[in-house]
């Protein structure tokens, strides 16, 4: 048996799925379309330990199953039974193995065919006078849904307009903490969400519907329910419509938060039935999940787009609006061409991305991560200099910290300062003292505390 050592999960979401009850993983593992997505989450070795197991008709001892691993491949090994563990498809008794026998059955059923349950979807019957839509226009669609997501993301604050996603998109991105609210109200990025632009978008979609499954509950949604439409649509074809009528109301009601994001197709006159997009279909699997023709996945982006010089000006070869808005976050730029954009890093374009919450690192690694192949060549990729100064224009600006707080003076005698002081630093609320000046500096939440303190000693002595 082949093992590759691994710390955590292969997919965000099984690490989710851990948390979850034996009731509520046994409910999801009824449907077959759930059984097959999430063993196409698993990691290679989680795969190979169920499929080894899938057609045994009876357990089998753990010793035998170990007798095939090699020695040094062991904690791997363990490691896998851990995981599978966990999502309860093996029993956690350390004697016998033997597969979770719903989520058998439903794997069964998956890959041989069998049963009437409707797990993948029920595709809806032709309509001629409205045929479904192509391909081309669902990757389209998905992608233009995409990207006003994140060129919204990193336009805020900027004073430009762009097109603005639905309020639920909005709660969802505030909420995961990609966005915060500023003075005014208005919604900005956070460093958190640089950093999600930084990842790939299979891994961006994953990282929103995780947070929108965290807020089922308070939305009174069955959790279930959600978890089995989000593995039918990963099962189902690109391309065809399918029927709205055999879904429960729970994703009833999802049809127009996934439209939102670009998962689902529905046209406005035939309510009654939704066709899926790249979004959806791949969203179990390995494959890119936006076109690659276009878009954030550009064969611009997948070989790198940028070009950085030793006197901080950059070249970024691109047509891209959302590449653009995501320097325009960390770059002055001064020129655009028609696959062009001329910039530069300065202290200001920097101290701006700084006050957004981008960190020094999060600007060298964009720029290590899009840099063009003719960049590749240089060792190190980056001018040393520039990295430099960008890591001193953050220290620069962590240099000096404010806080709001009082400060005491004035006391009559040194062994009243040194009395007062002593006790506030039992409290732990000093931040700065004096001694030559009697007088020190304290907390905003220690001061009522100190206050009573002088307050009864002056009555003391009076």
């Amino acid at each position: 048996m082949e093992t590759s050592s691994s710390d955590t999960p292969s997919h965000l979401l099984l690490a989710f799925l851990h948390s979850q009850s034996q009731t509520a993983l046994t409910r999801l593992y009824q449907r077959p379309s759930a059984c097959l997505s999430i063993f196409r989450l698993l990691g290679p070795l989680e795969r190979q330990i169920v499929m080894n197991l899938l057609w045994l008709e009876s357990v089998i001892p753990a010793a035998t199953m170990a007798a095939w691993v090699p020695q040094d491949s062991r904690q791997a090994y363990e490691h896998s039974l851990s995981i599978l563990s966990r999502l309860h498809l093996l029993p956690r008794s350390a004697a016998k193995l033997a597969l979770n026998s719903t989520l058998k059955t439903g794997l069964r059923h998956a890959i041989v065919g069998g049963g009437s349950s409707g797990s993948f979807g029920v595709p809806a019957n032709s309509d001629e006078s409205h045929p479904p839509p192509s391909v081309e226009t669902l990757d389209a669609y998905a992608l233009e849904r995409w990207e006003t997501i994140l060129h919204y993301m990193v336009s805020s604050g900027t004073g430009r307009s762009p097109t603005k996603p639905s309020q639920a998109v909005l709660v969802l991105l505030q909420r995961s903490g990609l966005m915060a609210s500023v003075h005014g109200g208005a919604l900005q990025i956070t460093s958190l969400g640089f950093q999600f632009l930084l990842h790939p978008p299979h891994a961006q979609l994953w990282e929103l519907l995780l947070q929108y499954l965290r807020m089922v509950e308070e939305r009174q949604m069955d959790l279930v329910e959600v978890l089995s439409f989000l593995f039918m649509l990963s099962t189902m074809e690109l391309g065809r419509e399918y029927s709205v009528e055999h879904l429960s109301a729970t994703q009833t009601a999802m049809l127009e938060d996934l439209r939102d994001y670009g998962i689902i197709w529905q046209r406005k006159t035939s309510p009654t039935r939704f066709c899926p997009t790249r979004l959806a279909t791949t969203l179990t699997s390995s494959s890119p999940p936006l076109p690659t023709a276009a878009g954030v996945t550009s064969s611009s982006q997948a070989q790198g787009f940028i070009i950085l010089e030793t006197n901080y000006r950059l070249y970024a070869y691109t047509d891209n609006p959302l590449q653009t808005a995501v320097l325009n976050l960390f770059v002055s730029l001064k020129s655009r061409f028609p696959n062009l954009v001329v910039g530069a890093i300065t202290r200001e374009s920097v101290k701006k991305a700084l006050a957004n919450g981008i960190t020094a690192d999060q600007i060298i690694s964009y720029l290590t991560t899009h840099a063009h192949p003719q960049m590749r060549k240089n060792k190190p990729l980056l001018p040393v200099t520039v990295q430099d100064q960008i890591r001193l224009w953050e220290l620069e600006k962590n240099r000096m910290k404010s806080q709001e707080g009082y400060l005491y003076t004035a006391f009559a005698s040194q062994a009243d300062y040194e009395y007062v002081l002593h006790y506030a630093k039992q409290l732990g609320v000093v931040l700065w003292e004096s001694s030559p000046r009697r007088c020190f500096f304290g907390t905003l939440e220690g001061h009522p505390n100190i206050r009573g303190f002088i307050e009864r000693r002056t009555a003391g002595h009076a």
